[in-house]
């Protein structure tokens, strides 16, 4: 919160003059120029201060990260972290101290320490203030810590949650892994820094609630004392940025993963779930994937990974059958296990189970469920999973109840002993531990597969373990539904990149039922614009075909512009990969100067050129929607907005209103049955006039670990508005099977009109004369 004071530039000459010591250092500081303060000492990596109450230490790991922690003692070097896996860089900084206070100073940023209270203000690199680390207050807690909040302040992230909430001021967060609830600590504020706090203990966030106003409060129900990363930006894609350079950056996914999903609580027999495969061939709808979901095991042998043979009697045929007609099957897998499996003894005679046997959450029975935090658990879970069903060739994991779920009841694991210590102590991190296992070991044993995995948790980190994270077992009702965008938002703004939801809700309706069909439609058109387009559920079938033949018609239709869109959303999980982007942006990513974008919880931006209003009112046909400053145009008409106003736009049942800034490049694909079908069909360029643009295209073998040997292409395309030209780039780097011409069609959207190009990968320009 910014409170007049004399300015950042002033402040900071005034502590100048009262220092006694001044020091500087890239990586290691030099030794002090004057006599050394005792209650300042300079580590191999930063700063440590003594405080009155405890020591406070603070070190620089890039430009725009500080480490900052506090304990009562010098022995505490910090909580159980197994998220951040990054080393401190070498950074440039200095170091003032003076009676009064001490100053840390980095290109970036600046954190100023009171050395009579422990307050820590932190400045941006032109001397404004972000915030202040607040003194412990009377806190006795020993993980506790206080920022303070200006009054036009938002706070975004802390993982998936379900309060239909986008900014949380006001509002109080329980991080502490559930179904349907995904606690990732990790918070961001719309005044362009965060903060990652370092402790998987449970753990409440206070945003500027009565008790604790104008504040962000972490407090943690175990941990030995205050750790964290703080990250300035200012822009939230610096922030993410800082957040991957810590925890790890998110591989690129195949292809494949970009198409439609089916999926259902339960495909029952073999037959039945290659049926599916195959009826969508035979409909000629485009279609890429089908889930295996559990119980396809045998009465007793949940963790035993292997088939019932009356049901399943050929699975090796089953994943062939699903190759053959080009699509892809991932199966389900869970961390727990039946008592009586070999699985089970295997893990529990290696002391990695935990104790005791747990009642199942459904359906009856018990089991015990596999400790993660043990590297030799992981191990042996991975080798369990591979010789049983890795063999048949699957293409990913769908790893169920990874929360971990044990008996279903809230806080169940701060009550066991893990590898890594305390349930207490470790709590939350268990996702990124069990993802860590199959992630590792798929990448190891099926080297010619991008892993996949789809999970119903997350933890920081667990986005370099190639994984997707539903939202859980969520109701199908419209309620549900609209608290499922802002809840996809704070997740990504987290710093995971992808997300899913099951589409029309896991407890979904009839689909023969009109109201439950308008439901499932807007959810429908929702997911055409997440990561991963899946439908899913518990009940009665959703697939195209349990529709009527006009849901159908719309649903095929919508379809249909996802596989269009499949360039731009495999562009830009390049730029995920490559740049640390973001594919599902919460508005204040791309505006966070515009105040009326920063709190709204039902649009968003799909990459960064394509705004998602989603229809969340039942029966509408228009909705309101508010479109930031600048010009924009309809997606579907080609019509021309001014931005900077609230208007109502079209939305029939038909329409989900999508608006592209101008300035923006759109590559668009033809319709293809399956995302890796060759096509001669030439692809469709759209720019959008009235500011300067740039996409860089992206493409690769779809597969494989080639396109980190650079087996992989991208073209910068660049309009400029002034001169109206559009010119493509000379094409960077090749792949196998790469076309050595590639078609295109450029068109102007305003004025409809377009030039065929036959690109070879040479630079070439395309004037669009009266494209404006």
């Amino acid at each position: 919160m910014r409170r007049s004071m004399t300015s950042g530039i002033g402040l900071m000459a005034l502590m100048a003059a009262a220092f006694a010591v001044c020091e500087a250092g890239p990586a290691v500081a030099r030794a002090p120029a004057v006599a050394e303060d005792a209650a300042v000492r300079k580590t191999a990596t930063g700063v440590e201060i003594r405080l009155a109450d405890g020591v406070l230490r603070l070190d620089p790991w890039s430009d725009n990260i500080v480490r900052v922690r506090f304990s009562k003692t010098e022995a505490w070097t910090g909580n159980y972290n197994p998220a951040v896996i990054a080393q401190p860089g070498k950074v440039d900084w200095t170091l003032e101290s003076g009676a009064e206070k001490v100053a840390l100073k980095t290109p970036a940023l600046q954190l100023i320490v009171d050395r009579a209270s422990g307050e820590m203000t932190v400045l941006d690199a032109k001397g404004q203030r972000l915030t202040r680390a607040r003194p412990r207050d009377g806190e006795t807690a020993p993980s506790v810590q206080r920022f303070e909040l200006n009054s036009q302040e938002a706070i975004y992230g802390l993982g998936q949650h379900q309060a239909g909430l986008m900014d949380y001021r006001g509002s109080s967060v329980l991080l502490q892994q559930i179904n349907t609830d995904v606690a990732v600590p990790m918070a961001v504020s719309s005044r362009g820094y965060g903060v990652l706090w370092n402790n998987p203990a449970t753990t409440r966030v206070d945003v500027a609630t009565p008790q604790y106003a104008h504040s962000l409060r972490f407090a943690s129900e175990a941990g030995g004392g205050v750790d964290y990363h703080l990250i300035v930006g200012p822009e939230i894609d610096q922030v993410i940025a800082g957040y991957r350079g810590l925890t790890g950056q998110a591989p690129l996914m195949a292809r494949w993963t970009w198409g439609l999903w089916q999926s259902k609580e339960r495909y029952e027999t073999q037959a039945e779930t290659l049926s599916i495969v195959q009826r969508y061939r035979q409909m000629g709808v485009p279609f890429d994937a089908v889930v295996q979901d559990w119980q396809y095991w045998a009465p007793g042998g949940w963790g035993s990974h292997q088939f019932d043979a009356q049901r399943f009697p050929d699975p090796a045929g089953l994943v062939k059958a699903v190759h053959d007609l080009n699509a892809h099957i991932i199966i389900s897998v869970w961390p727990r296990f039946d008592l009586t499996t070999a699985n089970h003894d295997e893990l529990r005679k290696a002391g990695a189970l935990f104790e005791p046997a747990y009642p199942n959450v459904y359906p009856a029975g018990e089991g015990r469920w596999y400790d993660a935090w043990s590297g030799k658990g992981r191990e042996i879970y991975w080798s369990q999973i591979m010789r049983n069903l890795g063999r048949y060739d699957f293409d990913g994991w769908w790893l169920d109840g990874s929360e971990a779920e044990l008996g279903g009841k809230p806080g169940q694991m701060a009550e066991v002993t893990t590898a890594a210590g305390p349930g207490a102590e470790s709590f939350n991190s268990y996702p990124l531990m069990h993802t860590t296992a199959v992630h590792d070991g798929m990448r190891r044993d099926m080297p010619g597969k991008r892993p996949f995995i789809l999970t119903r948790s997350a933890y920081a980190g667990q986005q370099r373990n190639g994984a997707i994270t539903w939202s859980g077992d969520v109701e199908g009702d419209w309620h549900t539904f609209a608290r499922q965008i802002p809840a996809a938002l704070n997740f990504s703004v987290s710093g995971i990149p992808y997300w899913s939801a099951d589409i029309g809700g896991f407890f979904g309706g009839d689909p023969q039922d009109a109201g439950y069909a308008e439901l499932f439609t807007r959810w429908y058109q929702f997911g055409v614009f997440n990561p991963m387009f899946r439908v899913h559920g518990t009940g009665k079938g959703k697939a195209l075909w349990d529709f009527k033949p006009d849901t159908q018609a719309r649903l095929i239709a919508y379809d249909k512009l996802r596989y269009r869109l499949l360039p731009y959303i495999y562009s830009t999980a390049w730029e995920v990969t490559q740049r640390s982007g973001t594919m599902m942006r919460p508005l204040v990513m791309d505006f966070r100067t515009d105040a009326n974008a920063l709190r709204l919880t039902d649009q968003y931006m799909f990459g960064r050129g394509l705004m998602v209003s989603p229809v969340t009112q039942q029966g509408a046909e228009l909705r309101t929607i508010y479109l930031p400053k600048g010009d924009w145009y309809d997606f579907w008409t080609g019509a021309r907005l001014a931005g900077g106003r609230t208007l109502a736009v079209k939305a029939d049942i038909d329409t989900i209103p999508v608006h592209v800034p101008a300035g923006t490049i759109l590559p668009l694909g033809p319709v293809v049955s399956y995302a890796d079908q060759p096509s001669q069909e030439p692809l469709e360029i759209r720019v959008y006039p009235g500011r300067d643009a740039r996409f860089e295209l992206y493409d690769d073998a779809g597969d494989g670990h080639g396109y980190e040997k650079g087996e992989r292409a991208t073209t910068l395309l660049t309009w400029s508005d002034t001169a109206k030209t559009l010119r493509l780039g000379a094409r960077e780097g090749r792949y196998p099977g790469m076309k050595a011409v590639q078609p295109l069609k450029v068109v102007c959207v305003p004025t409809g009109k377009a030039q065929d190009v036959r690109y070879a990968g040479a630079e070439t320009s395309v004037t669009l004369a009266d494209c404006r």
